[in-house]
């Protein structure tokens, strides 16, 4: 597996999401002669919960599955020359670089320069009633005292700044996902990232491509027997081998699952774009509308013809907003006349809802899950019996006791309720919702701290 690093750059992804498979990478770290590894971990919701935990003291505000990510692919990577890349960080990615340099020395890396890239965190730059809530005609003020957290989705500069101090490995904040692959592209071939120049857009291509993982080889194109898939159980994740002018081969391992195909390609090509003409990030406005995918081997695609159009001038800002508390219970009928006793369960925690514990009606949710749950303004009609059903109900309070109500109800109903009722579970969560807005891009300003 190895190739000519004196003309291209082989670049992998080895987490699409926090929640992502294990082993996919440390093959890629073993098999893949990889220059850079980059494991992409943070969604939108990931680094408000990592906020409010570090305020709160109930978390180190990054994500410890890194560490156990690191343990099984950084020797490999590292020993073969390569670096590598992350935004696992979150919300205190000094905190994440500090553990991951321990990791080192016990793996017998003592030495291994790690950096934390910081200066997402925009919270104290917030004016409330200036900042528009994307959207709708709100500003933020709308939310004023319920805000926990506001990251601003930095680019590429901070971590290619992080490499050319001398960092083997980079954990970041909120960073756009693509940006985590450019950086190290930009640092291996010289290129300014300020000049919206056609190699930094095509680098740009690379990361949105890779950025998910194994999307890219078919794990979320899977669709049973309309759009199979061979092996998903051991889907490979892909790799770039990148050249200077920013066109890459878009590869897997041998011998792992999945395919790598234009269908899949363009699948992920077009994922969270809503104008192919103007996909925006902090290092530059991509048109995509040219790009160019060819198959030029059995799971061996090339891409090509992405181009920059403008620099945006503002930043996009992911503000988490305290969403009070979340109740969810459930309870599961079969047999004859399994759906109408469900039903009547339903009337009658609804009931009990309003005239015992005198909460708003609106407060609650009920789903047939399998034949509501889905589409719940879509009722089925005298179709066939089912053989069971489950009851779902939920409730949205600004109190955990308030919100703990629904699983006594829903419990309550063994005895109290329709007969034939069975295995209930409940459970209360305390939730954060997510809005975004923009501010100038004067304002965010990253920090690169390389620990030795």
């Amino acid at each position: 597996m190895t190739h000519d690093r004196s003309t291209t750059y082989r670049i992998a992804v080895g987490a699409g999401f926090a929640g992502d498979r294990y082993e996919p990478a440390e093959d890629l770290a073993r098999r893949g002669d990889l220059d850079a590894l980059v494991f992409e971990c943070l969604a939108e919701r990931t680094i408000a919960l990592a906020q409010q935990g570090l305020r709160r003291g109930t978390s180190a505000g990054y994500d410890p599955r890194i560490l156990r990510r690191l343990r099984g692919s950084l020797v490999p990577v590292i020993g073969s020359g390569g670096l590598i890349v992350t935004n696992a960080g979150a919300a205190n990615p000094h905190g994440a670089a500090l553990a991951v340099r321990d990791l080192a020395r016990e793996l017998g890396l003592a030495d291994l320069p790690v950096a934390a890239v910081t200066g997402d965190d925009v919270l104290d730059r917030l004016v409330l009633d200036d900042c528009q809530v994307l959207g709708t005609d709100l500003t933020l003020d709308r939310y004023r005292g319920r805000i926990v957290s506001a990251n601003a989705y930095t680019g590429a500069a901070g971590i290619a700044d992080a490499i050319r101090a001398g960092a083997r490995i980079v954990l970041a904040g909120r960073t756009a996902d693509a940006a985590l692959f450019l950086g190290p592209l930009a640092v291996r071939f010289g290129w300014d990232l300020a000049a919206g120049t056609d190699p930094v857009a095509n680098g740009l291509l690379v990361g949105h491509l890779l950025e998910c993982a194994g999307q890219l080889t078919g794990g979320y194109f899977a669709d049973g027997p309309r759009k199979t898939v061979p092996d998903l159980a051991r889907l490979g994740f892909p790799y770039a081998d990148v050249e200077a002018d920013g066109s890459a081969v878009y590869r897997k391992l041998p011998g792992t699952g999945g395919r790598l195909d234009t269908l899949t390609v363009v699948e992920q090509l077009l994922y969270e774009i809503e104008d192919p003409h103007r996909y925006v990030t902090p290092d530059g406005v991509l048109d995509l509308s040219g790009v160019t995918i060819d198959e030029v081997g059995a799971d061996e695609i090339t891409a090509h013809g992405a181009t920059i159009t403008s620099q945006p001038e503002q930043l996009k800002v992911s503000v988490g907003i305290d969403d009070g508390f979340l109740a969810s219970a459930e309870i599961v009928y079969a047999g004859t006349g399994c759906r109408a006793r469900a039903e009547l369960a339903a009337r009658i925690i609804a009931e009990r809802w309003a005239e015992v514990h005198h909460r708003p009606a609106g407060e609650l949710t009920f789903d047939l899950v399998g034949l509501s749950s889905a589409r719940p303004f879509w009722q089925p009609g005298d179709g066939p019996e089912p053989l069971e059903v489950r009851l779902r109900a939920s409730a949205r309070t600004w109190s955990r006791a308030d919100a703990a109500i629904l699983g006594e109800e829903m419990e309550a109903l063994y005895t109290n309720g329709p007969a034939g009722g069975g295995g209930v579970t409940a459970q209360v969560r305390e939730t954060v919702g997510v809005v975004s807005t923009l501010i100038p891009r004067s304002l965010v300003q990253t920090k690169v701290e390389v620990l030795a």
